[in-house]
């Protein structure tokens, strides 16, 4: 089976779907502008998706006071470091930047509701490209 997406209740999703368009580079697939506002948002490769909307039948987590290992969003990222400097200029907030053993540069950062995105740029790619 294949991944088609993942979902997410957020507080504010035509605005984070916007920062999530201009910012990651996401394409909008198909958004609804009545409740729940379901927003799919695809990734640079077409093949996944998120989810994001407001149902107000279960509450928004607390993304901000959730630890990053709990729940986040990783993008492939040929240069973290120049992305990392980006997103902060559009909001985003700083969790932590290393530099693992095996090479791998692996960014932690919060979008602006919270919501913890990782930046990576593997030593070894864990994602084969389409050919």
């Amino acid at each position: 089976m294949k991944i088609e997406h993942i979902a997410i209740n957020v507080e504010d999703p035509a605005t984070m779907a916007r920062w999530y368009t201009e910012n990651l580079g996401l394409t909008i697939v198909k958004q609804d502008h009545n409740a729940p506002y379901m927003t799919f948002l695809a990734d640079d490769s077409g093949q996944v998706m998120i989810e994001i909307y407001q149902n107000p039948a279960d509450q928004v987590p607390e993304y901000k006071s959730m630890h990053p290992l709990i729940l986040h969003l990783a993008f492939v990222s040929d240069n973290p470091s120049e992305d990392k400097k980006r997103l902060v200029g559009s909001g985003a907030t700083i969790v932590s930047d290393e530099v693992l053993d095996d090479g791998s540069h692996l960014i932690m950062l919060r979008d602006p509701w919270g919501l913890c995105i990782q930046l990576c740029k593997r030593a070894i790619p864990m994602l084969f490209e389409n050919k």
